[in-house]
């Protein structure tokens, strides 16, 4: 047998390209290819190679991205999923279900779409993320990353792969260049990819907090969160015909304290708008604390406080909107508001 000879009987019309380049020594047993015939295609001037163990490359030169992506999470997935037999004439082409894994990282990052992620050819190594108790050691390309609780993956390109803010906090953990560390944390934002919020939980959760570049990049990803926000704010103003607030202000009461700052505030209704901004820190009671107590605060003086946050904004505003308005109109059925003094921030 050689290497252009059929595996065996079994067909492989039912699998995808790629997956007739990349196999685990389980599947290539049950298309009839035994371990000593495996071994024999992989020496070392051989047709095949042995990309990672249990997982063989059908071809001797170097791996595609795509094959190296795919070897990765065949032998993350190997125990629970490799060894399930194709059914034989099965309609459509054939994706191995990856069970339990996914890639997170870089790697992800790069399938995600970022450009200030590298290319998947000159990663050295491709994060795979599985379940804490796995035994699975890294080796070769593949290294694993455990957790506790799996996240829900998102298919890219036919791969599972870890949602944009647990995959950035995989990829800060082995980052130590802080420019690089930022740019990931600013096109995640600006790019669209998820909230400010939700890249410092994640951050915060692998402890990634205390490394001081790791804090100058999320104090820059919140600035450039908030100025995003502030935006889509004065878009959903202007776009759904709300009357024009007055902007950024702080409200006192006369000779008296100060009341707190507000985004957008409409004096002749009573009605203010604050961007919730809040990171997930050690201290977020304490900031949530203070959220309340001030709203609580300006509600007791007649004053309806709106509270809206950046993922609102971004994928409901027609509804915020709405919510505004609402209020605007629902100000002339209550008491007129307490006397306060309007002072720009």
């Amino acid at each position: 047998m050689n290497h252009n000879t059929p595996l065996s009987p079994r067909p492989l019309s039912h699998l995808t390209e790629v997956h007739r380049r990349v196999l685990t020594t389980v599947q290539l047993r049950a298309h009839g290819v035994p371990t000593a015939e495996v071994n024999e295609q992989c020496r070392p001037d051989g047709p095949w190679q042995q990309l990672l163990p249990g997982v063989v490359l059908l071809h001797s030169g170097p791996p595609t991205g795509e094959e190296r992506l795919h070897a990765v999470l065949m032998y993350a997935a190997r125990e629970r999923t490799a060894g399930v037999p194709v059914q034989p004439g099965a309609e459509g082409p054939h994706r191995p279900t990856y069970t339990e894994t996914m890639l997170t990282g870089l790697a992800a990052l790069t399938l995600h779409g970022f450009t200030s992620a590298p290319e998947l050819a000159s990663l050295q190594q491709i994060d795979v993320l599985v379940p804490r108790m796995r035994r699975l050691r890294s080796t070769g390309c593949a290294r694993i990353v455990r957790t506790a609780a799996l996240p829900t993956p998102q298919q890219v390109k036919g791969v599972p792969v870890a949602p944009v803010p647990r995959a950035l906090a995989d990829a800060v953990a082995e980052l130590s260049d802080a420019n690089a560390v930022r740019g990931l944390l600013t096109e995640a934002v600006r790019g669209g990819h998820c909230e400010p919020a939700a890249v410092v939980r994640e951050l915060n959760n692998a402890k990634l907090l205390s490394r001081p570049h790791v804090v100058d990049a999320v104090d820059s990803l919140l600035a450039e969160g908030r100025a995003i926000a502030e935006d889509r704010l004065y878009r959903m103003v202007s776009e759904h015909g709300l009357p024009d607030p007055v902007w950024n202000v702080d409200l006192r009461l006369p000779g008296g304290p100060h009341l707190g700052g507000l985004d957008a505030y409409w004096p002749e209704q009573a009605v203010a708008v604050e961007l919730d901004t809040r990171a997930p820190r050690q201290d977020e009671d304490a900031l949530w604390s203070e959220y309340a107590r001030k709203r609580e605060h300006l509600e007791r003086l007649g004053i309806t406080v709106v509270h809206i946050t950046p993922k609102k904004l971004r994928d409901a505003m027609e509804q915020q909107a709405a919510v505004v308005r609402t209020a605007l109109m629902a100000s002339a059925d209550r008491d007129p508001a307490a006397y306060v003094v309007v002072l720009p921030r």
